[in-house]
């Protein structure tokens, strides 16, 4: 139980993390822009964390995470005629990246890594308590 208890923390820590590099690397690109015809530089496609639970014998084990690219339009149109990436029309693309979207998704990994710090403290002061019970039955 202890070392289910673990590992599904850990997995979750893991989840936070990859949370936190999403919301990292949409804000860094927020204006990474580009061209939208084809064959020209594409603008930053911005990224999204994908969780799945894990089970193992229809028990809960944790879960899977990992940061793939958005494809819900990932780009919008801008004008800049100015751009080196502006069409003829002077339209860029720009990342679709909601800078108040990337906030929440940092303050819900925040929430959820502290929840997560939490379980694995137990399961230690858990353990201390059973090895301190071996201690003084032996």
């Amino acid at each position: 139980m202890v070392g289910s208890s673990l590992s599904i923390a850990l997995s979750g820590l893991q989840a936070s993390t990859r949370q936190v590099a999403a919301a990292a690397s949409n804000i860094a690109n927020v204006q990474t822009v580009g061209s939208l015809e084809e064959g020209g530089q594409a603008p930053y496609n911005p990224v999204r964390p994908q969780q799945q639970a894990v089970s193992i014998a229809g028990t809960g084990a944790g879960v899977r995470s990992d940061v793939v690219p958005r494809q819900d339009n990932p780009f919008v149109p801008a004008f800049d005629p100015d751009s080196p990436f502006a069409d003829a029309d002077g339209i860029i693309g720009v990342p679709n990246i909601s800078l108040a979207e990337e906030a929440v998704r940092l303050l819900t990994a925040e929430t959820t890594f502290r929840a997560n710090v939490a379980v694995v403290e137990a399961v230690e002061e858990n353990f201390d308590a059973l090895l301190d019970a071996v201690d003084e039955t032996v």
